[in-house]
């Protein structure tokens, strides 16, 4: 089992734009993060919807979506995605959500669980492991709670999406991350014309 993280980013570091609130997710000027994913064949499926480009960049989403037994995310992530979700998520795997808040596990349509967990990102990592089987388990974000965990030391691979962008001001991924010098092995480099997908895995 693989603990792992997926995130786009910038040309100058940052994962969302200024002003994320729960009616603004990707933050102001945050855009040019995710066009290039949503007419992605493989994201529109999960999605509930047909069409869309079959490339390269929609092969790497279907990888990452198939290998995901288990997903991680925190409370805001869950706030900003539920209306937008609907009633049929596109996780399709039991999510553990980290919240100060109890909530009563809400089963949805297409095999999507969330799971609200108030003990913290160690319990939430080994519920998530216990229901991934052989599977990897991801830590979905918002930034905050992939910096926890990369801090912990706890996700084994990174797979960044450079996005051919300049936000200039925003949420950096690595800004605060404290968790000291790590070795890294670059596992993988590929260029489309939409972005540049780099994956690495953190040396124990």
């Amino acid at each position: 089992m693989t603990v792992t993280a997926d995130m786009a980013i910038s040309l100058d570091g940052y994962i969302a734009g200024t002003g994320v609130t729960i009616d603004n997710p990707g933050g102001d000027g945050a855009e040019p993060l995710f066009e290039w994913i949503h007419n992605l064949a493989s994201w529109r499926e999960r999605q509930g919807m047909t069409g869309g480009e079959d490339n390269r960049d929609s092969e790497l989403m279907r990888e990452w979506f198939d290998a995901t037994g288990a997903v991680v995310m925190g409370r805001m992530m869950y706030d900003t995605g539920e209306e937008f979700w609907g009633d049929n998520p596109p996780f399709r795997t039991p999510v553990f959500v980290l919240t100060h808040r109890p909530r009563p596990t809400l089963v949805e349509e297409g095999g999507t669980t969330f799971t609200f967990v108030t003990d913290g990102i160690h319990s939430a990592l080994d519920q998530a492991k216990a229901a991934a089987g052989d599977k990897n388990v991801d830590i979905a974000g918002g930034a905050s709670t992939v910096q926890q965990y990369l801090g912990e030391g706890f996700i084994d691979e990174l797979q960044l999406h450079v996005v051919p962008a300049l936000l200039g001001n925003g949420l950096r991924l690595f800004g605060g991350v404290g968790s000291g010098q790590r070795s890294v092995e670059q596992v993988r480099v590929v260029e489309t014309p939409l972005a540049t997908h780099l994956k690495y895995r953190f040396v124990k």
